[in-house]
């Protein structure tokens, strides 16, 4: 719904003029690509050179990578719940068993620790955090990863960091790459284009590779290597316009993007917190809300995906479900629209629950 910086379709258009990216590139991403990727997301903290960087099928080809290596069928990986599908398709895929720690929405949609911990047996082999959070627009503080960094150390298990909203959040508030605060938890940080430059049809995306204390070095690494050639390379082109992207796009792009978002948040709480039967939670960033319906006040409406259903039939409007995240009771709305839609769909969902709410 948004359009994106011409300094992207101006990279894209220079890497098709230069005829040097026709052929077959390396598939862990070429040199550039990765070279650029280290170079923007390198701190003092976390170092990065293009040696740390694995070049993918959007973000959702580098979770895959990721678990493919780290567990072995029968294993298990911890995710947060609710979170994104794509987690439990990858982990069912490839024969691992999905084990959902609560995500807390009355505190923000923090992890519950406790729940975390008490999930973790010889059999998990890494923990999920997804920081931004889709589809609950939460963002971490700092003390909170620490927390959760706390519970992998002790039990010597890596972080898969699903980190594609990073610096989507809203103003004051600060996004941490959970690799910065790591002193010894090895890190597999996973993001790409898709979110923050608004071009998920340009499938590129990257595991950043923060190897505390040599754990992956051995076999995690080259295993890597290994299976990104099943994927046979990421397209060229995009590869080859990624080092003036990341270099050239102004922070005021996606500023302004999350200007945008930020407003709507506002809209979508202030109208949808006067609505019977409707609980949103204010998110702090990413491009989403998560709206809590008490669906026994609903007596036509047996489950949230019956509620999408009536009111897309009714009213033409589409959210999502909480089924689709694994988590009943709840609708996701999307934020990344014209203020005036954004007004227009509140008033829809206000008149669909009002004549199907029962006090």
């Amino acid at each position: 719904n948004l359009p994106i910086h011409k300094l992207m379709k101006e990279a894209v258009i220079e890497a098709v003029g230069s005829e040097k990216f026709n052929g077959y590139g390396p598939a862990h991403g070429l040199l550039c690509a990765r070279q650029a990727v280290a170079k923007h997301y390198t701190t003092p903290e976390a170092p990065l050179t293009e040696d740390d960087v694995i070049i993918t099928c959007g973000c959702a080809g580098a979770l895959e990578f990721c678990f493919t290596v780290l567990g072995n069928p029968g294993q298990n990986i911890l995710v947060p719940r609710p979170s994104h599908p794509q987690e439990y398709c990858i982990t069912v895929a490839r024969g691992l068993n999905t084990r959902y720690y609560n995500l807390l929405p009355e505190r923000q949609w923090e992890a519950d620790i406790d729940h975390m911990e008490q999930l973790i047996d010889k059999d998990t082999v890494a923990i999920v955090v997804v920081n931004p959070s889709n589809p609950c627009g939460s963002v971490y503080s700092k003390q909170h990863l620490l927390d959760i960094l706390a519970v992998a150390e002790k039990h010597f298990l890596p972080i898969i960091a699903d980190e594609i909203y990073t610096d989507l959040v809203f103003k004051g508030q600060l996004s941490y790459l959970i690799a910065t605060l790591s002193k010894n938890v090895p890190v597999l940080s996973c993001g790409g284009l898709a979110k923050k430059y608004l071009v998920p049809g340009w499938r590129v995306g990257w595991i950043l590779i923060h190897d505390r204390n040599s754990r992956l070095k051995k076999e995690v690494i080259p295993s890597l290597i290994k299976v990104s050639r099943k994927s046979f390379g990421i397209t060229t082109l995009v590869q080859a316009a990624l080092p003036q992207i990341l270099e050239k796009v102004p922070q005021s792009y996606y500023e302004n993007t999350m200007s945008l978002v930020e407003a709507n948040a506002n809209i979508v709480y202030a109208e949808l917190s006067v609505v019977a039967g409707l609980t949103p939670v204010m998110p702090s960033g990413a491009l989403y809300m998560m709206v809590g319906v008490e669906l026994d006040k609903f007596p036509h409406i047996s489950t949230a995906i019956d509620f999408m259903e009536k009111l897309m039939l009714e009213e033409s409007v589409y959210i999502l479900p909480g089924e689709c995240f694994q988590y009943a009771g709840y609708i996701r709305v999307v934020l990344l629209l014209p203020n005036d839609m954004v007004k227009e769909a509140c008033i829809r969902i206000r008149h669909f629950c009002g004549r199907h709410y029962v006090q």
